[in-house]
């Protein structure tokens, strides 16, 4: 019943005559839907009561009834079939149907209604807005008086007043909106510089119950809710192309952090009362800040975690335990985090004062984080971080070097130029700290690589993998085990010694020849006959492959039915050399072309111009003496471009060096890793 009725409705009047039915048959239709529409819609509107007295005062005038709650062809139906309720005639149903529009339009009558389709409202999608600084949760304005000073008062009464300091620093203001509050702001402000000063010159102030007011005071101005990484495009931020958002609430911030420093390195701090209000929450909630795009948070952020690490023996698994699965999310989720740098260089020390011989835990750490974390494809910004803990690694147990090297290996970079570069450095700061031992385990799939390195199209891979032979410490280690690795790269230095398009590269390959030529002469003749054979034999199979398609061509030359063929052939032919009689009555001749792109047989008979006695030097041989070499990547600009962003960023001073902690002020409790366990004798500084 409702399907003719829906089509009546779809297409107007053009269904009576398409389908066949008269005009009694679709009013009986009409009138069984409309008692049912009538029924729905007194029990979803209350004001029912109100449209029928308007449908009953307007049915003597031949005015249709109300729609009902959902507008159906009901109304235009009993139109059509004479009238509805009181002799209105058919004029009055069509009225009403014009009225309502055309099917494409949504009738502004009904529950319909509710999503308006007008072109003014229809909502657009925006980029999302750039934030300023953290969303700040200020429910009302609070007006805050000067508290005098400490030396003002009696020192009866000053640990009452530095509890309401405290307290009135717990106020937050919102700094979204630079020229509010300036009177609050300002004696906030100097709240904090006094609760700093007096905290560092005097003693015996930390007592039990400043413990949880000064918990809580960080805890109000620092844990917030920080904004979403998107750049002013929408886009996601990418911190090598962006510029980072500075906290607009810096001016407090950095206060807070270096009071809540100088009360952990108070020497009236006792760990033992700070445990019961910095536990496990509070550092899953301080590590949730290193996703700050301000880089001098994350600074200041990295010198608190290292205290508490040094200062709390209870906390120091949950807080390794929290970082790898910060690391872990990292790697296989988002790919996206701020602060890896930052965590890495706290891993760094802690490394560096990990117990032997190694717990499991911390070589799963090595295979399971610090390796995968090669793959991401932001390797760039943490690098040099994640190559200082893989070498301490390493330093502490030499008997990781070939998992770590099959490792880097296992995700080597296929088409990322820039990130294969920073892998040789690494592999060469491994290399530096490698035992020969290990060395003859790894040597074999380590120098396929760097075979593929030196054979590369981009030259500053090419290069940096040639820079291994002005390594005093790696050549070595090549003399020792020439045998076994001048085979494997003699056939990449022998192709690029004049066929790569470099000129830079001509000379350092002619110098690891060289190298390879003096450390082991008769080797190197053997290398080089033994390439002259494969070469050979790779010209006499491709005379043979040649040769046995010409006896097929000629066998099928004498079939007849080639003659057939060749005339279906010929159609294409012709239109072919019609075309490009039209395009300049040239033809591309591509084999010729690729016989130019390929190295001449004179350039592949170079190697006899080798003497024992003179070798060219080349345009550009790296002296033996030359300094480490500095990769020349092409970096993307990561400096900010706004003017106050970047004063900002000069201003900045580490917390190290304003609160003047020495290389020997360290912790002398930062000594076991956990608790009851004997422990790691990590150190204290960063």
């Amino acid at each position: 019943i409702e399907r003719p009725a829906r089509l009546f409705f779809s297409n107007r009047f053009t269904f009576l005559t398409d389908v066949g039915h008269d005009a009694s048959t679709m009013k009986s239709i009409a009138k069984k839907l409309s008692s049912k529409k009538d029924k729905d819609g007194e029990k979803k509107h209350k004001k029912s009561k109100s449209k029928e007295s308007n449908s009953s005062s307007g049915s003597g005038a031949g005015v249709s009834p109300a729609p009902s709650p959902v507008p159906s062809a009901t109304a235009s139906l009993d139109g059509v079939g004479g009238g509805g309720g009181g002799g209105g005639g058919g004029g009055g149903g069509v009225a009403q149907y014009e009225r309502m529009g055309s099917p494409g339009e949504v009738p502004k009558s009904g529950p319909i209604s509710k999503v308006k389709a007008q072109k003014s409202e229809i909502p657009t999608t925006r980029s999302p807005k750039r934030q300023h600084s953290s969303r700040f949760r200020v429910q009302q304005r609070v007006e805050i008086q000067k508290l005098p000073n400490f030396k003002d008062v009696p020192a009866v009464d000053r640990q009452d007043l530095f509890i309401k300091k405290l307290q009135q620093a717990c106020v937050i203001f919102d700094f979204t909106d630079a020229l509010s509050d300036l009177k609050g702001k300002e004696i906030k402000r100097a709240t904090l510089n006094e609760l700093v000063e007096y905290t560092t010159n005097n003693r015996n102030v930390i007592t039990e119950p400043i413990y949880p007011e000064v918990v809580n005071m960080f805890l109000c101005n620092l844990f917030r809710t920080l904004p979403p990484p998107s750049n002013p495009q929408g886009e996601a931020y990418d911190p090598e192309e962006d510029e980072p958002v500075l906290e607009a609430a810096w001016p407090h911030l950095q206060i807070v952090y270096e009071f809540f420093l100088r009360f952990i390195e108070s020497s009236d701090f006792q760990p033992n009362i700070a445990k019961k209000f910095i536990e496990q929450s509070f550092v899953l909630e301080l590590l949730q800040l290193f996703d700050s795009e301000d880089p001098r948070e994350r600074d200041f952020l990295k010198t608190t975690l290292h205290r508490i690490y040094g200062k709390f023996l209870t906390l120091r698994a949950f807080i390794r335990r929290s970082i790898n699965n910060i690391f872990y999310q990292f790697i296989y989720e988002t790919e996206r985090h701020n602060g890896v740098a930052e965590l890495l260089e706290i891993l760094g020390s802690i490394i560096n004062g990990f117990a032997l011989p190694l717990k499991d835990e911390h070589k799963l750490f090595l295979t399971r984080v610090l390796i995968p974390l090669h793959k991401v494809k932001a390797l760039t910004l943490y690098h040099p971080q994640l190559a200082y803990c893989v070498v301490q690694f390493l330093e502490k147990d030499p008997s990781l070097t070939e998992p770590v090297i099959l490792g880097l290996l296992k995700y080597w970079p296929k088409t990322n130029s820039p990130k294969e570069v920073m892998f040789l450095n690494e592999i060469e700061e491994i290399l530096d700290v490698i035992e020969p031992s290990e060395f003859v385990r790894v040597q074999v799939p380590l120098f396929q690589q760097l075979a593929k390195c030196v054979s590369s199209p981009h030259f500053q891979v090419a290069e940096r993998a040639l820079y291994y032979w002005n390594n005093e410490y790696i050549m070595s280690l090549i003399s020792d085990n020439g045998d076994v690795i001048l085979p494997i790269m003699f056939a990449s230095l022998y192709r690029n010694s004049k066929s790569h398009w470099n000129r830079t590269i001509h000379g350092l390959v002619y110098n690891a020849l060289k190298l390879f030529m003096d450390m082991n002469p008769k080797l190197f003749d053997e290398c080089t006959h033994k390439y002259k054979a494969e070469r050979q034999k790779e010209k006499k199979k491709k005379l043979t492959r040649e040769e046995n398609w010409n006896k097929i061509e000629n066998m099928a030359a004498k079939n007849p039915i080639t003659s057939e063929l060749a005339a279906v052939k010929a159609l294409p032919d012709a239109a072919a050399a019609a075309a490009g009689q039209g395009l300049g009555g040239t033809k591309m001749d591509t084999s010729a072309d690729l016989d130019k792109q390929r190295p001449s047989e004179t350039q592949e008979e170079h190697l006899d111009q080798f003497d024992h006695e003179a070798m060219p030097a080349g345009p550009a041989v790296a002296t033996p003496g030359q300094a480490k070499f500095d990769p020349r990547l092409r970096r993307k600009s990561m400096l900010p471009q706004d003017s106050e962003l970047l004063q900002a960023l000069e201003r900045h001073k580490s917390l190290e060096d304003i609160i003047h902690v020495g290389d020997d002020g360290g912790d002398a409790e930062a000594g076991d890793d956990d608790a009851g366990e004997g422990g790691d004798q990590e150190a204290a500084d960063v």
